[in-house]
Order: C-alpha cells, then sequence, then structure tokens
C-alpha cells in the first residue's frame, strides 16, 4: 500500500512524528502537500479532505493519513494504525495500549511546548503575545521539562532489555517520537533544555541512537526532512531561552 501523508508544507510540526514512523517502517509513502498542486498536491489537496467534500468522516485538522480508503487523523491515532503494520509496536494487546498511552504522553508534552511561543491563541502572532510568551516559557523550562524528562527517564529506567526504547527490546513510534522531542527542545531551547536533557542520560542516548539508526539516518540528510524553522512546533526564540 502507498501511504499518503498530509500535512502542512514548509514545516516539520506534528506530521514529523508520522514522517520518522513511514521511514524507519520503510513504509511506501507520499508527502501530499509537497506536491504541486497541478499534479494533485499542495495545501488544496488537504484542504479538500478537511471540508468534508471527499470523504465521508472529515478529520478536524492535519496531519492525516490516507490508507486506501481510509482517512485517519490525530498523529497518535495515526501511529496507533501505524505501528503493528510497520513492525514499531508490540504485538500484544497491553503492549499496544502502553505504547499508544506513551504517545499520548508526548502529545501533551509537545501541546505544552507549541505554548510556550503561543501562550495566548495560534491566531496570534508571536510578537502580539511576546511577554506573555515569556512567562510562559519560564514556567514551562522551570516546571514542566523536568516533570516530563524525569517521566521519560524513568520509563527507560524500568525497561529490563539491555539498550531497549520506552517498551520493550525493539524500537516503537513512542521512541522515534520521544527522539524528535529531544531534538526540538534542543532547536528551541538549546540552553536551558539543552542543560536538562543532558541531566537525563537514558533519553539522550535514546535520541543518538534513534537518529543513528540507517533508515532514519538517510531520512534526515536527505531533501525530505524538512529543517527546523520558527513556523512549526518547535521555534527559537533567543528571548524565551535566557
Amino acid at each position: 500500500m502507498t501511504y499518503e501523508l498530509y500535512y502542512w508544507p514548509g514545516i516539520q510540526g506534528r506530521g514529523e512524528f508520522v514522517r520518522l514512523a513511514l521511514e524507519e517502517g520503510g513504509a511506501d509513502y507520499v508527502d501530499k502537500a509537497r506536491e504541486p498542486e497541478a499534479e494533485g498536491g499542495g495545501v488544496a489537496a488537504l484542504q479538500g479532505i478537511l471540508s468534508g467534500e471527499e470523504v465521508e468522516r472529515p478529520p478536524f485538522a492535519p496531519p492525516f493519513l490516507k490508507a486506501g480508503r481510509r482517512v485517519i487523523g490525530q498523529t497518535a491515532n495515526i501511529l496507533l494504525f501505524l505501528g503493528g503494520r510497520l513492525g514499531l509496536a508490540p504485538r500484544d494487546e497491553s503492549g499496544k495500549l502502553w505504547t499508544h498511552q506513551l504517545q499520548l504522553t508526548i502529545a501533551d508534552f509537545v501541546d505544552e511546548i507549541h505554548d510556550t511561543h503561543h501562550p495566548i491563541a495560534g491566531s496570534l502572532y508571536y510578537e502580539e503575545q511576546q511577554p506573555e510568551a515569556k512567562r510562559r516559557a519560564e514556567a514551562f523550562l522551570e516546571e514542566r521539562v523536568p516533570k516530563f524528562l524525569g517521566y521519560f527517564e524513568s520509563v527507560l529506567g524500568r525497561n529490563p532489555a539491555r539498550r531497549g526504547g520506552l517498551v520493550g527490546p525493539k524500537l516503537t513510534y513512542a521512541d522515534l517520537s520521544m527522539a524528535q522531542v529531544i531534538a526540538g527542545l534542543g532547536y528551541a531551547f538549546p540552553r536551558r533544555a539543552g542543560a536538562a536533557v543532558k541531566a537525563h542520560p537514558r533519553l539522550q542516548a535514546l535520541h543518538e541512537r534513534v537518529f543513528a539508526r540507517p533508515r532514519i539516518a538517510r531520512y534526515v540528510a536527505s531533501d525530505r526532512r524538512l529543517p527546523f524553522n520558527d513556523h512549526g512546533v518547535f521555534r527559537h526564540y533567543d528571548e524565551l531561552d535566557r
């Protein structure tokens, strides 16, 4: 099956969590929003599905994945769907639920990262909410980053498998997503979050292992991997990292 991934062009955003799974799983996929509109891609393709005119059960927002006739929305839900098909989740129900639970917690973390630069409204520019962003980022870095990183560090520590990830001895989509979060924090808050990550050696090692994997390394070196920039979830503003 050739999967079709729909996300906003020009940014990694939440779509990157799905891309990493597709790349590591060796899936055949098309990043539709990055294709020319003349060839059925671009924002027009994305909005055609969001409008509800092309599918019976339209998603609320991207990312969403088209798999045959199915259209699956929500990052964690897409990864739940792909996990077993790409060998990136346990086969037993308990393991599947645990992996999904971790992914949902990662989604909470990502939402809080986003809100450091847009604490009031996504419809406002960063410059229109800069004082609030400064306060939000300070609380996030001081209180929330240690709490989230400490939790995931402890999950890694409970895994008896040597060099295992968050779930058992084999790599899962939750490991890929966690590595992406660590990378994003390093871009957005290189000084303060970078120091926090160094205080959690298991997470740092997980990040290094994931991005050293052959398929992920090839993906990162290719033009398929969009760079971090200040239009996505992870944004660097120097004044927020002091």
